[in-house]
């Protein structure tokens, strides 16, 4: 059985939070998780991009993914930090693409209610899921982490279904198909 090795990032302008697993049939590991602290220093927006791209690359070199899963940026009211979100989007999606990474994107919804069950859950209702699904501990990790591994853990999702071809109509017909997701207390 072939292993996959997922990076997903959940970019920002000020935080960029990655997460990489390695996922072999139904089961998933932690190989690294944290965060691209970039500030709201004085440092200028085409710098940070910079340091988005090289620290994406850096990873990439590191652990070696063969996909990427990227969040898409959401819509909001304010065209600026869309702009810029879609900017720390587009340097990521160039450092996979300069690997020949194939690429994959989705909304902030959808990770949610893949991890969840939720498409409206908190950072925090996501990352006590990933505890418990991945028997990791995430209370050290900061919250941007927790989410670019939770767009880690929706593209891995997203893989089983496609070569599965199962479709789960909510949450409680997944866990119930996979029963080895979940720890057990």
């Amino acid at each position: 059985m072939a292993q996959r090795i997922i990076m997903g990032i959940d970019p920002g302008t000020n935080v960029t939070g990655y997460g990489i697993i390695v996922g072999k049939g139904k089961r998933m590991e932690v190989i690294a998780a944290g965060v691209i602290q970039l500030g709201k220093s004085s440092i200028d927006h085409p710098a940070k991009l910079k340091k988005i791209y090289d620290r994406v690359c850096g990873l990439i070199k590191e652990f070696r993914p063969r996909e990427l899963a990227l969040e898409a940026p959401f819509y909001g009211k304010n065209v600026q930090s869309m702009l810029k979100l879609g900017r720390a989007q587009g340097v990521a999606m160039a450092a996979g693409l300069s690997f020949d990474i194939p690429i994959f994107e989705y909304a902030p919804k959808k990770v949610k209610m893949s991890v969840t069950g939720k498409g409206g859950a908190s950072k925090e209702q996501v990352a006590g899921m990933l505890k418990q699904m991945l028997n990791f501990e995430v209370h050290d990790l900061p919250l941007d982490a927790t989410d670019g591994l939770a767009v880690a853990v929706c593209h891995f999702f997203q893989g089983i279904n496609s070569k599965t071809g199962t479709q789960h109509k909510n949450w409680g017909a997944f866990v119930k198909a996979n029963p080895d997701k979940l720890k057990k207390r």
